[in-house]
């Protein structure tokens, strides 16, 4: 168990019954009728080690269980019992949906707002993208193949199919807040106001709003005023000329009243959450199709987050709270 020592500890801090609980609702009651499902528990543990070990499918997840019997007795599977086959696995996710995910996540959240962790008082906004698991369709190239939800989008000189991800973070503890999946060509303004009423909802009060640029609209800034916060959004050249108004020019330098400036700063909060969500909890192994699919991943990556940090201060690494290393070491290969 030593290979696993780590992830040993996170499990054992969670609290795995609410977990346990919250996924049986997926499930509803057993019946004497079919054969039972696999473990709960075991196969939601089994999709946060994939992402902590960096494991990029379900068929290289199943040949280390073959191979690991630690790692087997980690996703509760006893020693008579085959690993979790990756159609297993899929139904499971499948199963459980968005929805059942969402609690978890809002549940997470919850335990780190009552230890103080989550200010929110300020929160950032962002999106980022992620490459669809399929090709274009020869017939109609805006859209995948065997995706028919992910779109195209403009990515540097070339065009790429995908998903965008929007993103809702508090600048304080840099913890995701809030998600929300639409096809890569989804205009920021549009999605915003559901991204900000969803991050609302996990925290009564939020006092500023920050995002860059492209979420500069007026109805948006009438949405965060509504809300209680004020928008720290800066304008393009072409609005609200001749004001000393937040600005950026070319060189990313921020200009205009100080106090704005400052609080623009911290935009790069939900930057640095998207880098350690792509480079360390598997945000960019995307390996299902379909924009539901797509959804139950992205609160994956960010349940598997929000674990990690709740975890390291159960255990009094506090200082470790956005260092997920000592999680994510990668797992010897076979």
């Amino acid at each position: 168990m030593s290979e696993y020592k780590a992830l040993h500890n996170l499990f054992q801090e969670l609290d795995l019954g609410f977990v346990e609980k919250s996924l049986s609702r997926s499930y509803g009651k057993r019946t004497s009728v079919g054969r039972p499902h696999r473990k709960l528990l075991g196969m939601f543990k089994a999709e946060l080690v994939k992402r902590l070990k960096r494991i990029e499918s379900y068929e290289e997840l199943y040949r280390l269980l073959w191979s690991h019997q630690d790692l087997c007795t980690l996703c509760d599977i006893e020693a008579q019992e085959k690993p979790y086959h990756p159609s297993t696995l899929l139904r499971f996710r499948r199963r459980i949906g968005p929805d059942g995910f969402q609690r978890l996540m809002t549940h997470l959240i919850r335990q780190l707002d009552k230890m103080g962790v989550i200010d929110a008082e300020t929160v950032a906004l962002d999106a980022t993208f992620i490459k669809a698991y399929s090709r274009r369709d020869p017939k109609d190239s805006q859209r995948g193949l065997s995706d028919s939800d992910a779109r195209l989008r403009k990515q540097g000189r070339n065009v790429v199919l995908g998903y965008g991800i929007h993103l809702a973070v508090d600048t304080a503890s840099e913890m995701p807040l809030a998600a929300v999946v639409e096809p890569a060509n989804a205009n920021e303004k549009r999605v915003a106001p559901t991204l900000l009423r969803k991050a609302v909802k996990q925290k009564r009060k939020i006092k500023s709003v920050v995002a860059d640029s492209q979420y500069s609209s007026e109805n948006f800034r009438q949405e965060i005023q509504h809300l209680g916060g004020e928008p720290v959004i800066p304008y393009p050249k072409n609005q609200i000329k001749d004001k000393p108004v937040l600005r950026v020019d070319r060189t990313f330098h921020s200009h205009g009243p100080l106090r704005l400036k400052k609080l623009y700063r911290r935009r790069s909060a939900v930057e640095r959450t998207i880098s350690r969500l792509k480079t360390h909890f598997g945000l960019n192994q995307l390996r299902t199709r379909g924009l539901k699919n797509v959804l139950s991943h992205v609160f994956l990556c960010m349940i598997t987050l929000l674990a990690t940090a709740l975890s390291s201060i159960k255990q009094g690494l506090t200082h470790k709270l956005r260092s997920p290393v000592q999680f994510t070491k990668l797992t010897r290969r076979i």
